[in-house]
């Protein structure tokens, strides 16, 4: 019934009643069209069929001016609906009928503008929103909850959580009741701090996507009652490499080390041990501790604090590779050539003493520099040999199609108070390559070694563009002047590659397409299906290096041990897995974009708060993207504002979409994608997480003497 119903609304542009549908179809008995009534009903809680208000019935796909999607409701109270194809539509304040952030929600369109398309709301289709962040406040004598993130609703508590709260503490509350129009009754979920503690303003954005600091109870108290060092019993079975030089390299404030490396030269092959720290031999499956780590799914690092997976005592303790302490492990050994092909994997539990906890500085002190720490003298040799073989890796994906994405990223510096005093570009040098490429030479290895052996297992894929992207993105850089030579209908990564190469030419606009060539391509996610990662251009890959902070590596160990070490094949183990990998690759997907979008959210908050302390100086900057309503400038230091139209003063200036440009309607002058320019900061605003430019009159656009930047009080 239900491929019958949805083949003839297929083919009907007009809503039809249900008495026209059952006729349409011949159906003629009372039990048909019982049927009929419940598949409708179905097809409409399903989001795909639409009831109208005279109970008429249309696809969906045939109403142009609806559209179903998430809601972006931001802090000034407006909102846009998230369209993938096309330009989101706006929603004024007006129109939102009553929609949260994050709410499901259907869509009247009611104006085409391509430009600025608009709409209204006209049914919430799925409360998306769980809790809420907000504060006690005492308003006429009495103490009430004031939500902060969402001001439009309204929530009621019970008096007893009231009672035991105190006026300015941060809450959570969990939304127990719709009440309708926005009002809702609510108990207190947690308990953040007050609004006036140093980090509570990163504890508030963490709530916002369920990312907690404290532990459940259960979950401590197996955490607690872990041992402090490996026993001889956990040795059983494992294979002693407490004699080789093995060492970690991490950053200087890295507590929670994972991955601990080796290697060694033999017949004229590289032997390179890839040690990771084996979690799963103390949080066994279904135990508190893992039943915690599932629901997180990731440890958060949002500015410089860390939520982690799992509690301190593990992370820091028995699961980290700490310098001289016995640890279990499970290694990856692999026989590489000089051309950085695999000829050989070799995947065994064993446990290691770490030598030495390196850090990233000065191991790029010695590989960059030749300025030897004399504490690491005695691993400069065997550090050398790595970087060869790190780079014969990199030119080995580099050949196959790895595309290199290497953006710039933040580096946020706080006080002890958690106030941001700096902001710095994070530095990558041979050190941090080289742990990032003997990762991914791991991760593929243990991917291709179960792929191969046909077993059920976690991939960590990335699709390829979208043919439609992928134009966009080429008519973006014919704006630029650069022409694309060759067919790109269908794309692999190694003509995706081939296509930077032509566009990308040692400008200042390289970054930003970029950026712009990112955003063509999918995000990255989990799934127990392989179809390859197209960034990396490898047809098989999974993430097995990181499991203290990572619940898809700590899956991955329990599937080696499951397989490998345990040799466990059989039908009924192989049904268990095949039946639950797809649940599992869904929520650690669901938690990673999470824990990305608060780090994002927290990122943009501090980079505000900063600003604010600079009102007034000026900055040179490149034009980082151009929309309607401005061009946002991106600092050396990658703090970003916006450049409103309305503040552009000597022209009418206006939009050109067709040139990605904000052009002056008398004077021509044009502002464009990867222009330099010199701007004053006007205005910051940590709690709308927003910083807004003047561009500076006294220079001329793109003519101009190179000028300091004094960011903190220090010439940049």
């Amino acid at each position: 019934m239900r491929e019958k119903v949805l083949n003839f609304l297929d083919t009907q542009y007009d809503a039809l009643d249900i008495i026209r549908i059952n006729d349409e179809l011949g159906l003629n008995t009372a039990d048909e069209l019982r049927e009929l009534q419940d598949v409708l009903a179905s097809l409409v809680n399903e989001l795909i069929v639409y009831r109208t208000k005279k109970d008429k019935y249309i696809l969906y796909s045939k109403c142009p001016n609806f559209k179903i999607g998430t809601i972006d409701v931001n802090k000034k109270g407006f909102g846009f609906l998230l369209v993938d194809d096309g330009e989101d539509i706006h929603i004024s304040r007006d129109s939102l009928n009553y929609a949260l952030d994050g709410d499901t929600v259907l869509v009247e369109i009611i104006d085409f503008n391509p430009e600025r398309p608009e709409g209204r709301v006209i049914k919430v289709l799925k409360r998306n929103i769980k809790n809420v962040v907000g504060i006690i406040k005492r308003i006429d004598k009495q103490l009430v909850f004031e939500a902060m993130d969402r001001p439009s609703i309204e929530v009621a508590l019970d008096k007893k959580s009231l009672d035991s709260s105190v006026e300015g503490e941060i809450v959570v509350v969990s939304l127990d009741e719709d009440r309708g129009k926005n009002r809702y009754y609510g108990e207190i979920r947690e308990r953040l701090g007050h609004k006036d503690d140093p980090d509570i303003d990163i504890k508030m954005i963490a709530a916002k996507y369920e990312i907690y600091d404290e532990f459940p109870e259960d979950a401590m108290n197996q955490a607690e009652n872990t041992p402090n060092s490996v026993s001889d019993e956990d040795k059983i079975g494992r294979v002693d490499l407490t004699d080789k030089v093995i060492f970690t390299i991490d950053g200087d404030d890295t507590k929670d080390i994972d991955d601990a490396i080796s290697l060694d030269l033999k017949d004229g092959y590289y032997i390179l041990g890839v040690h990771i720290a084996d979690v799963s031999n103390y949080v066994t499956e279904h135990s508190p501790l893992d039943v915690e780590a599932y629901r997180r799914g990731t440890s958060s690092y949002l500015a410089d604090s860390v939520i982690p997976m799992l509690p301190h005592k593990l992370s820091n303790g028995i699961c980290s590779l700490n310098p001289d302490e016995i640890r279990c492990t499970i290694t990856c050994e692999m026989k590489i050539d000089s051309r950085g092909h695999v000829v050989d994997t070799n995947i065994y539990p064993s446990y290691i003493k770490s030598r030495k906890k390196m850090t990233y500085k000065k191991v790029n002190d010695i590989l960059m520099r030749n300025i030897v720490d004399p504490e690491y003298a005695e691993f400069v040799d065997v550090l050398k040999n790595m970087n060869d073989l790190a780079h014969i890796l990199r030119k080995a994906k580099i050949r196959r199609g790895y595309i290199d994405f290497d953006l710039d990223e933040a580096k946020i510096i706080v006080d002890e108070n958690k106030r941001v005093v700096d902001i710095e570009k994070r530095v990558r040098e041979d050190g941090e390559k080289l742990i990032e490429d003997f990762m991914i030479v791991a991760n593929e290895s243990v991917a291709s070694y179960i792929y191969y052996m046909g077993l059920p297992f976690i991939y960590r894929v990335h699709d390829i563009p979208k043919p439609e992207k992928l134009q966009e993105f080429i008519a973006t850089c014919s704006l630029f002047g650069r022409n694309v030579n060759g067919n790109y209908n269908t794309v692999t990564s190694k003509s995706f590659q081939k296509l930077l190469e032509q566009v990308t030419t040692g400008t200042p606009e390289d970054d930003v397409l970029k950026s712009l060539a990112v955003r063509t391509t999918p995000k990255a996610y989990y799934s127990d299906e392989n179809i390859g990662h197209f960034g990396l251009g490898s047809s098989c890959y999974t993430h097995f290096t990181s499991p203290i902070r990572r619940y898809p590596d700590l899956e991955v160990h329990r599937l080696i041990r499951t397989y490998l070490f345990l040799s466990q094949i059989d039908d009924k183990t192989i049904d268990y897995w095949q039946s639950n990998l797809d649940s599992i690759t869904r929520q650690c997907s669901k938690r990673e974009v999470a824990a990305v979008e608060a780090e994002r959210e927290v990122e943009k908050m501090k980079m505000a708060e900063y600003m604010e302390d600079h009102i007034g100086e000026e900055y040179e900057g490149t034009i980082s993207g151009v929309v309607k309503f401005g061009f946002f400038v991106q600092l050396d230091n990658m703090v970003e504002g916006l450049v409103s139209l309305e503040s552009l003063e000597g022209d009418y200036f206006e939009y050109v979409p067709e040139l990605l440009s904000i052009v002056g309607k008398k004077s021509k002058v044009r502002y464009k994608i990867g222009d330099k320019v010199h701007v004053r900061c006007v205005g910051a605003s940590k709690e709308l997480s927003q910083i807004d430019f003047d561009v500076v009159k006294d220079l001329e656009l793109n003519n101009h003497p190179k000028k300091e930047l004094v960011l903190n009080g220090n010439k940049k």
